[in-house]
């Protein structure tokens, strides 16, 4: 069994669709999928209940079926940094529950489990502790959504270079194409791929809403990720 902590390089950069693609990708080769979104910002009544899409999206997209609230304990009703989310509600959040939570989820059966985090590496859940400090709890390797736009570099290096000092492995990472007029982006691509530690997943184009998840799952090679010569 595998499992993966999904980060990106900011929020916005495409990590849900990049999570969900992935999964999509496993169960294209039958593969049984868990996908977990431990804390999401920015919800809405759904069936009596508070919800999150990115979370539903990937709830859908997995192929072990669980209960909304297995998927994404945590679901804040405002769209912004968990901790001020979480201080609007009057809560608080801590990586040690989270951490519990991921860790049971993970003890059903699966090929391939992506716990999906919010915003980027660093982005606080309380006035201790970081996102960053729940992957490191959960000592997952990690999967970088690299957003490809102006300023790309310095944000994927600076991530990747946090994700070794916390003992984690960078397992992958995948170009996110969010600006269709980025400027020398295949320079910008092959920069990376000369500096991460870690294989390149996939480069996902800039792509319509309407199924997108199916094309990104396209573009992307999850061998690093689900097979053995490769642990």
């Amino acid at each position: 069994m595998r499992q993966y902590f999904v980060t990106g390089t900011d929020t916005g950069v495409g990590k849900t669709l990049v999570t969900a693609a992935l999964l999509a990708a496993a169960h294209h080769r039958g593969l049984r999928t868990l996908a977990l979104k431990p804390v999401a910002a920015g919800c809405e009544i759904r069936g009596g209940e508070w919800m999150n899409d990115d979370a539903r999206l990937l709830r859908e997209r997995a192929t072990t079926a669980l209960d909304y609230a297995a998927v994404n304990p945590v679901a804040l009703r405002l769209a912004m940094a968990p901790h001020l989310a979480a201080r609007a509600e009057g809560r608080e959040l801590a990586v040690a529950p989270l951490a519990a939570h991921c860790r049971e989820v993970a003890r059903h059966a699966h090929d391939l489990l992506l716990a999906e985090g919010a915003g980027g590496w660093l982005v606080p859940l309380n006035e201790r502790e970081t996102m960053a400090d729940l992957a490191a709890a959960l000592g997952w390797p990690v999967v970088l959504v690299v957003g490809m736009r102006l300023g790309c570099l310095n944000h994927a290096l600076l991530t990747a270079g946090t994700i070794r000092a916390a003992g984690l492995r960078l397992a992958g990472w995948v170009a996110n194409c969010i600006d269709p007029d980025m400027a020398a982006r295949d320079g910008n691509i092959a920069a990376l791929r000369e500096r991460l530690p870690a294989p390149l997943l996939g480069i996902v184009p800039h792509l319509p809403p309407a199924g997108a998840v199916e094309a990104a799952a396209g573009a992307l090679d999850i061998a690093a990720l689900v097979d053995p010569r490769h642990a």
